[in-house]
């Protein structure tokens, strides 16, 4: 059975290396589209392992200071403090703005009580030490050393951080919560949250405790239409990739319906016909999927997003596409267990 499956799979190698090509093209797709969705979903929870917080306090009625107006006073964070189960309480100020280089990019400011927690964690240079320096993320594209207009003020760039963005990209720019402070409300002691290290047993009247998942669902929350897209997208492709895998078996049971009569004819079951039509799916599939894996490594850098296929989904691959594969397989499977063991002595 495999000597005829190799055999066959030679004669027709034109067409199965056409379908392979396209099949590894749309898992390459697939890979990408999944590492899109990877990210998204990866970048809130390196911005919330970098403020470190176990707890964030808000007034009640707000869902989230990524995705809502949230003003509360500094002096909460001292109140939240001396709560029990809290080892640390820190103000913190996060606020959507705009920098205006070559053109308008959306970033998220975030203004931390030096050396509490949102303190940001550098990939190079240092924290701010006077007023007008901030920190950035590698994402929004400025050199150390650079500045840039921000709120009517010019500010430079002292150091940078890498994956902190939120939204889809949008990058994190830290500086001093006073500085902070003038932004949200011209200088008012305030913040939007206060964060939290160990969980509050209480707190003041008129406010609650996020835990970490909810203020991760929150900030996905503006994204969630987008990464419904993208898993329905990925769904598509990879019924694309079975037809591609299926339509290419299914001509060859066709094509091959009078050597499946010779084969019934002379002994050969179901089952080995099966066998044999399930082994050029399989093989169809890894050859894609080896294929779309290197191709996927091409497509990454074109992308103006920064991000990466994780390497669980590459080593999943695989074993998927084999299952689509052999799924796709089932029709031409129908056809050759069909035919009529006499077509070997009939005519076509």
């Amino acid at each position: 059975m495999i000597t005829v499956t190799l055999r066959d799979l030679r004669w027709r190698a034109r067409r199965f290396v056409i379908a392979g090509i396209g099949a590894a093209t749309v898992f390459a797709l697939t890979l990408v589209v999944s590492g899109l969705v990877a990210s998204f979903k990866a970048e809130t929870g390196r911005v919330l392992d970098m403020v470190g917080a176990d707890t964030w306090v808000l007034p009640e009625g707000v869902d989230g200071v990524f995705t809502t107006i949230s003003v509360v006073p500094q002096s909460l964070a001292a109140q939240v403090a001396k709560q029990p189960g809290v080892r640390r309480a820190d103000p913190i100020v996060i606020l959507h703005h705009t920098v205006r280089l070559d053109e308008v990019l959306d970033v998220n400011l975030v203004g931390y009580a030096p050396g509490g927690l949102g303190t940001p964690v550098l990939a190079e240079g240092r924290l701010p030490g006077k007023k007008g320096e901030v920190v950035a993320d590698v994402a929004l594209g400025l050199e150390l050393g650079r500045t840039v207009p921000l709120a009517g003020d010019d500010v430079t760039v002292v150091g940078r951080t890498r994956g902190q963005t939120v939204s889809g990209g949008q990058p994190l720019v830290f500086l001093p919560l006073v500085e902070a402070q003038a932004l949200l409300a011209d200088g008012a002691p305030v913040a939007s949250a206060v964060v939290t290290e160990g969980v509050p047993a209480r707190l003041p009247d008129g406010y609650v405790g996020q835990d970490r998942e909810t203020t991760r669902e929150g900030m996905l929350r503006p994204i969630d239409g987008a990464l419904a897209s993208l898993e329905l997208t990925l769904l598509l492709l990879w019924c694309v990739a079975g037809l591609v895998i299926g339509s290419v078996v299914y001509l060859s049971a066709i094509e091959r319906g009078r050597d499946f009569a010779v084969y019934k004819a002379t002994g050969w079951s179901n089952g080995t016909l099966a066998a044999g039509l399930a082994l050029q799916s399989v093989l169809l599939s890894v050859l894609a999927s080896a294929i779309g894996i290197a191709l996927s490594g091409l497509l990454v850098p074109f992308f103006p997003l920064t991000f990466e296929v994780p390497t669980s989904t590459r080593l999943l691959l695989p074993a998927v596409a084999i299952a689509v594969g052999l799924v796709a397989s089932l029709a031409g499977l129908r056809k050759a267990v069909g035919v009529e063991p006499a077509l070997a002595f009939g005519g076509p």
